[in-house]
C-alpha cells in the first residue's frame, strides 16, 4: 500500500484526515497520522482499518527520520517554523511534501534540490493562503485570456463565528485556528499598492486603518491589510496592476477594540514579563497603564483611551474578563502569550459552536475600452467545534492535491504554490462538488 503521512493532529486536521481515510480503501492507501500526542492522532484516526497513529516529536530526529522514510507523500500541519526541518528530511529520503503555510525563505532555498530530485514541495494549499490563490488566479487567467487588463485586485478573508454561535459574544469572534497566530496577526508593516503608489501601514496603525467591506448576502465587515501584498504582483503575473491589496476580515467593531490591546503593548512577543505567576487579568492590563492611581484598572483604561464606560470597546474588553482579579494561570510568558492565555478562556470554541469562513475578491479590469468589475465570494459554515469550516477549507485542498499527486496527475515539481492551472482547476472543481464554492458576479 502507498502511505500518506500527516504530521499534526490539531484543529485544522479533521477534514483532511477524514477525506483521505474515506478514499484509502479505493486507492490502497495507508494513512499515518503523527502527532506529539499519540492520543490526539488516534482520535483523528478513529476505528479506520486504513489509519495508523504514531507519536511524532520533531525534536527527535532519529524517530522522525524513521517515520518519514516509510511515507510516499508527507503533509505537514506542524507550526510553520518546523516545515523546513521536515522538508530537509523529505529531500534526504526523496519524499513529496505538502503544506498549507506560506513559503518561507528557508523553504524556497530547497527549490533547486527538490526539482533535481523530481519532488513536489507544494505550499500555501489551504484556505488563506490556498483557496484565495486558486480562485483568484482562475479569474485572472480568464480575464487575460479574453485580452483584458487588470487594473485593481483586492482580496479579504476571515475566519469568524456563525451568527447563531455564542450570541452574547460582542466580539463575534473565537479562536478557530492557532490562537498564537491570531494574537500575533498583523505584526510588522503592511505593504500594498494603491493607484500605482506603494503604501505602508505600520503595525501600531493597522487596526486604525481598516476598510468597510460588504460581502453580498452577508453584510458589512472590517478589513485590514495583510503584511505584504506587493509580492503577489509577480505570483499572480500582474505587472500592470495599479491597486493590489490582500487583507483580513472581522465583524464590525472588532478592530477598534483590538487596537486598544495593540496600543497597550499586550501583543508584544519580544520579552518575558516578571512575576507572571502572581498576575491577575486586571494586573496584566495594569502593567501597561501609566501611573499607579488607586482607581480601578477599568476606569484608568477608560481615561487613558478617552472611552465611555458604555462604549462598544469597553463592552468587548469586559466580556473577555480582562478587568477581573482571576489569576492568569501561567508561570511565565511574554505579553502576547499571556494575552492569548487569558482570551482562550472565553474565546475557545464550545462543542456545538459553529465557525464561519468568508472570503471576497474584487477585480477591476479593462476590456475593449470598457472598465468592468467582478466580485467573487465564498462563505462556509462549520458543523461543530471539530468539523469546522476552517478545517474543511484548510484540509480539503491539501487532501485533493495529495490525491492528485498520488494518482500521477500533477507534473509540477520543486517549491510551488497552487497558482498553476493543473493544480487549481481540479482542486477548485472538487471543492465545488464538496460544497465549497466561490460565487462570481459581474457588477
Amino acid at each position: 500500500m502507498s502511505q500518506i503521512l500527516i504530521l499534526g493532529a490539531g484543529r485544522s486536521s479533521s477534514s483532511l484526515i477524514s477525506y483521505l481515510l474515506n478514499r484509502a480503501e479505493k486507492h490502497s492507501w495507508s494513512i499515518v497520522v503523527g502527532d506529539f500526542s499519540i492520543q490526539a492522532a488516534q482520535t483523528r484516526i478513529g476505528n479506520s482499518s486504513f489509519g495508523q497513529a504514531v507519536e511524532f516529536d520533531i525534536r527527535n530526529e532519529t524517530s522522525c527520520a524513521t517515520i518519514i522514510q516509510k511515507a510516499d507523500v508527507v503533509i505537514s500541519l506542524l507550526p510553520p517554523h518546523f516545515h523546513p526541518v521536515v522538508a530537509k528530511m523529505c529531500l534526504q529520503f526523496n519524499k513529496h511534501l505538502l503544506t498549507a503555510s506560506y513559503v518561507s525563505d528557508e523553504m524556497n532555498a530547497y527549490h533547486k534540490e527538490a526539482l533535481s530530485k523530481n519532488l513536489l514541495f507544494l505550499n500555501e494549499c489551504g484556505l488563506d493562503p490556498g483557496i484565495d490563490h486558486m480562485s483568484a488566479v482562475k479569474i485572472i487567467d480568464e480575464i487575460h485570456s479574453r485580452g483584458g487588463k487588470l487594473v485593481s485586485f483586492e482580496s479579504f478573508t476571515g475566519g469568524l463565528i456563525a451568527p447563531d454561535t455564542d450570541p452574547e459574544n460582542p466580539w463575534r469572534y473565537k479562536f478557530t485556528w492557532n490562537p498564537r497566530n491570531v494574537v500575533m496577526a498583523g505584526q510588522g508593516t503592511a505593504r500594498f499598492l494603491q493607484d500605482g503608489k506603494i503604501k505602508y501601514i505600520p503595525y501600531q496603525q493597522l487596526f486604525n486603518r481598516y476598510t468597510e467591506i460588504e460581502v453580498p448576502g452577508y453584510g458589512k465587515f472590517e478589513g485590514y491589510a495583510n503584511r505584504d501584498s506587493l509580492k503577489y504582483r509577480d505570483t499572480y503575473q500582474l505587472p500592470e496592476i495599479q491597486t493590489m491589496l490582500r487583507g483580513t476580515l472581522r465583524f464590525s467593531g472588532f478592530c477598534s477594540a483590538w487596537n486598544i490591546l495593540v496600543q497597550l503593548g499586550c501583543c508584544d512577543d519580544t520579552y518575558s514579563m516578571e512575576q507572571v505567576d502572581m498576575l491577575t487579568h486586571a494586573g496584566f492590563l495594569d502593567s501597561f497603564l501609566p501611573g499607579s492611581e488607586k482607581q480601578p484598572v477599568e476606569q484608568r483604561l477608560q481615561n487613558y483611551f478617552k472611552l465611555d464606560a458604555s462604549s462598544a470597546e469597553m463592552k468587548r474588553l469586559k466580556w473577555s474578563g480582562l478587568f477581573t482579579e482571576e489569576k492568569v494561570g501561567l508561570i511565565e510568558g511574554t505579553p502576547a502569550r499571556i494575552l492569548e492565555h487569558i482570551l482562550n478562556k472565553k474565546w475557545s470554541l464550545a462543542p456545538h459552536d459553529k465557525d464561519f469562513i468568508v472570503m471576497i475578491h474584487r477585480f477591476i479590469y479593462e476590456l475593449n475600452g470598457q472598465r468592468k468589475t467582478i466580485q467573487s465570494s465564498l462563505a462556509v459554515t462549520g458543523e461543530d467545534s471539530v468539523q469546522t469550516a476552517m478545517a474543511k477549507t484548510v484540509g480539503l485542498p491539501l487532501g485533493i492535491a495529495a490525491r492528485l499527486l498520488m494518482q500521477g496527475k500533477l507534473s509540477a515539481r520543486g517549491v510551488v504554490i497552487p497558482t498553476l492551472k493543473e493544480i487549481y482547476e481540479p482542486v477548485l472543481k472538487e471543492l465545488d462538488e464538496l460544497g465549497i464554492s466561490m460565487v462570481d458576479q459581474e457588477v
